[in-house]
């Protein structure tokens, strides 16, 4: 069976326990999340959860079922293979020394990356773009001294219903 990243999104009713309730389940039959954003829609009595996984089609499947029977969700879908756009957002610390200085305005510079914060000792960057996108800006940063990072999971939305 071919193991393949998966993008699932869940709309649930906005209620306490709900996420917890959706993680033990699939902890509890030994599926693991890879990433998880979650945040209400128009209607704030309902919240969209985007995660990521990675397993088979069959396993996907079971997943989705697994969902669908808990009773705060109202449906699920598997962003895989139907036309939506995706991203993520990281934020990186660098450590600015007299070394490094211009090496990290020419990376933000060529990419059209953010500078959130710049101090003396440092400088934060915001970047957004798809999985490969945050991937390959990671790999471009950590030689220049990268001290922390924060990356949000990924959002995805439908193109069309």
């Amino acid at each position: 069976m071919e193991k393949k990243d998966h993008i699932i999104s869940i709309l649930v009713y906005n209620k306490p326990d709900v996420l917890a309730r959706i993680a033990g389940t699939l902890g509890g039959k030994g599926y693991n999340i890879d990433s998880l954003c979650v945040n209400t829609t128009t209607q704030k009595d309902i919240s969209k959860i985007v995660m990521t996984t990675s397993g088979s089609q069959a396993t996907v499947t079971r997943i989705e079922n697994q969902l669908q029977r808990l009773v705060d969700v109202i449906s699920v879908d598997d962003l895989t293979n139907v036309e939506s756009i995706h991203r993520e957002m990281v934020l990186v610390r660098l450590n600015r020394t007299a070394h490094n200085t211009q090496a990290v305005k020419d990376a933000v510079d060529a990419n059209k990356w953010k500078v959130i914060l710049s101090g003396d000792a440092f400088v934060i960057i915001e970047i957004t773009g798809d999985k490969t996108q945050i991937d390959f800006a990671l790999a471009r940063l950590e030689p220049l001294g990268v001290a922390d990072i924060t990356r949000t999971g990924l959002v995805a939305l439908k193109l069309e219903d």
